[in-house]
């Protein structure tokens, strides 16, 4: 059985950061970030693949920097100018064999528990 473990969710100011981490406690070929927002679907962030391609959906690019300790199997998501609108609760998402352009469109095998980020 598959888990994963998040951390580093928090409160935090406009305009500021935070990263969380997560990991998984078997090896997956991609994993990444999902965030749903109070009355919103959930929604892919960044994911990356053990060969290094990194995916972001475009509201994050050039705020949010995702990465990852394979040896680990931990991924990072670094956010940056955080904004009220990416106040979520933030899911770890991973998956055995789908590449990192298809767990960001929904091909998730496994989720976290999810950490909450609020911005104010």
């Amino acid at each position: 059985h598959v888990q994963l473990v998040e951390s580093g969710g928090g409160t935090v100011q406009t305009g500021g950061s935070l990263q969380l981490s997560c990991e998984s406690s078997e090896r997956m070929n991609s994993m990444g970030w999902f965030r749903q927002a109070p009355g919103k679907e959930r929604e892919g962030v960044a994911t990356i693949e053990t060969n290094g391609r990194t995916r972001y959906e475009d509201f994050v690019k050039g705020r949010f920097a995702i990465s990852a300790d394979s040896a680990k199997n931990i991924v990072y998501l670094q956010m940056n100018r955080l904004q009220p609108e990416d106040t979520a609760i933030y899911y770890c998402a991973a998956a055995s064999l789908a590449s990192s352009y298809s767990l960001l469109k929904g091909l998730v095998n496994y989720w976290g528990q999810g950490t909450q980020v609020t911005v104010s």
